[in-house]
């Protein structure tokens, strides 16, 4: 193969969810520092070869990405790996979702894949799925882009592995950069180096499905490993990326040699048993006197019955504000671990708020692609025709990550994992006293009238210390502001109850920021979304579909420029000595 390009890379196992999550966040890798925040994508792989296996015997590992950018074809070389270090040579091209090659436009890649399989059929041999987290780290001399992976490999419409990757792929600069990256990962416990390809590591999981091993038919995967939760017998942490396997997910039957399809599964269909209903009421209840925990317990079932009320509605996808409000009872549950967390014992609580994220994740993941895509929608239903349909690839696209992610969702939804998250959190909100700390002292502050004050101002702080920055705010700064905004509505939402009548006001003011903060994030997140459609698509995309995208960038940007400029307005209101007056008057009805 006549290489385009030689991909660089480090490849490493991650151990577990919490060092996934601690690695997402990093922001500094010995000279190597974050540039840029860190990017979710959803991307679906599916590797293809002929019956022979043509492709694989010629060296080839064969790839269709679907992604935001469309659909590409890779073709890979076998390549060499050094420990963590890999390196390979790599075509790619356009493609699109069909198995036959003549389909695609004509690319380099396109034209290897024809002339190895001749006139054989391509057939998928398996298919993985990943959320990524992504994010660029540069120093002076190189750039490179880390991602952690969350990997969900795929036989037929079955899961049977699951497990996290660590990579990080140099864009730019002398290959020894990597070599200084690896000498900084070597020290982390966490890690370990990984020689295999993710597709090697996919048709491992394929051959013990099919030989029906013991640990693949309980459908722990490649997590169990020697020592791991899994190999004991026990029920796998459920961490923030949610890597840790699905308990009692079933291995799909072994297929015959050119079956197109899985068979029919033949074990009698699991029984899903509803939980009693919760009645969410119409506000949590929350009172002074009420002891700190039991608080978090009443704000925790109240946003839980919310919750479990949207979730029909999210699975039939027929209305987005079902989804909507399923996330945010997800976000506020969240909320609600932070503001009351510490009145919760840790080893009570942490696979509830582990298992949390992950589901507040896969649900974030297709809201945020309903509002990238009702803004597109929006904004092509006033162009005319012909630019309406030069438009369509950036919406199509953007349709197409959300299927997946959708899929994704689903498929969480209807997880073992997500039904113990329920079942658990059901009795864990309904039993008083489950998981409360200890009291060390008779007279220690325990109760929401002595301790939600300081919990509020600290809450108020965190926002207000963005003022001396505010002015020269980068976006990810201004993303941040947002996030606290967020923190300060939600505390205040929590005790709305027992504070004082000044308390809506306060509300009011902090969402109107909260709003305009959120605003500016969608338009910047669209606006690297869009940019980066036109990077990948440059040479498949027509005069006219580059002109009219490139146009709703530009838009974009203006419409970014205009809200930050505006800003101003909505801050002063929460950072106004009168905002404060209010605050203090409203905590001192406690």
């Amino acid at each position: 193969m006549t290489a385009e390009g030689i991909e660089v890379e480090l490849k490493y196992r991650v151990a577990d969810a919490a060092a996934a999550t601690r690695l997402a966040s990093v922001r500094a890798l010995g000279s190597f520092r974050a540039a840029g925040r860190v990017r979710r994508v959803v991307i679906e792989d599916r590797y293809l070869d002929t019956p022979g296996g043509a492709l694989r015997a010629a060296g080839h590992a064969v790839r269709l990405r679907q992604g935001l950018s469309g659909v590409i074809v890779s073709v890979k070389s076998a390549g060499e790996a050094t420990g963590a270090l890999h390196r390979r040579a790599e075509v790619e091209g356009p493609a699109t979702t069909s198995l036959d090659p003549h389909d695609w436009p004509p690319s380099p890649a396109r034209r290897i894949v024809l002339e190895r399989a001749g006139a054989e059929p391509l057939v998928e041999l398996v298919a993985v799925r990943q959320a990524r987290r992504v994010r660029a780290v540069a120093n002076e001399t190189a750039e490179a882009e880390l991602s952690l992976d969350e990997v969900e490999v795929m036989l037929g419409d079955r899961v049977i592995d699951r497990f996290t990757e660590l990579e990080v792929e140099l864009r730019r600069g002398p290959t020894e950069s990597l070599g200084a990256l690896a000498a900084v990962l070597a020290g982390d416990p966490d890690l370990a180096p990984e020689r295999s390809s993710k597709l090697e590591r996919a048709l491992q999981a394929v051959e013990r499905v099919r030989a029906g091993t013991p640990d693949q038919v309980a459908g722990t995967g490649s997590a169990a490993s020697a020592g791991s939760p899994a190999a004991r017998g026990d029920a796998p942490a459920a961490g923030g990326d949610g890597s840790a396997a699905t308990d009692g997910e079933a291995a799909m039957p072994p297929r015959t040699p050119g079956d197109g399809a899985p068979p029919p599964a033949t074990e009698a269909p699991r029984q899903v048993v509803e939980p009693p209903r919760l009645a969410a009421g119409k506000s949590p209840g929350v009172t002074p006197d009420d002891v700190l925990a039991e608080a978090g317990r009443k704000v925790l079932r109240f946003h839980f019955a919310r919750m479990l009320a949207r979730e029909a509605g999210t699975r039939r996808g027929t209305d987005d504000e079902d989804l909507h409000g399923m996330r945010v009872a997800t976000r506020r549950m969240r909320a609600a671990w932070r503001v009351f967390g510490d009145g919760f014992r840790p080893s009570r609580t942490s696979r509830l708020r582990g298992r949390l994220r992950v589901v507040a994740g896969r649900l974030g993941a297709v809201r945020d692609l309903d509002v990238l895509i009702d803004a597109a929608a929006a904004h092509q239903s006033d162009l005319g025709a012909r630019d309406a349909a030069a438009f369509e690839p950036l919406v199509a696209a953007w349709r197409a990550e959300r299927t997946v992610a959708r899929t994704v969702l689903l498929r969480e939804l209807d997880s073992d994992a997500y039904l113990r998250l329920v079942e658990e959190y059901r009795v864990f909100v309904a039993t008083e006293g489950a998981g409360a700390t200890a009291l060390v002292s008779p007279v220690a502050p325990h109760r929401v009238r002595d301790t939600a004050g300081s919990r509020i101002w600290l809450a108020y702080e965190q926002v207000r210390a963005y003022e001396a920055v505010l002015r020269w705010a980068d976006i990810e700064t201004v993303h941040q502001l947002r996030i606290a905004a967020k923190w300060l509505r939600y505390t205040l939402e929590f005790f709305r109850e027992a504070l004082g009548p000044e308390t809506e006001p306060l509300i009011t003011r902090v969402v109107a920021l909260q709003d305009h903060l959120g605003w500016l994030h969608d338009a910047d997140v669209t606006i690297s979304l869009t940019r980066q459609f036109l990077v990948a698509n440059a040479g498949a995309l027509s005069r006219d579909q580059a002109r009219v995208i490139a146009a709703y960038l530009v838009l974009r940007e203006r419409e970014l420029a205009r809200l930050r400029r505006t800003m101003s307005g909505p801050w002063r209101a929460v950072s106004s000595v009168t905002f404060r007056r209010l605050l203090g008057r409203a905590v001192a009805a406690l």
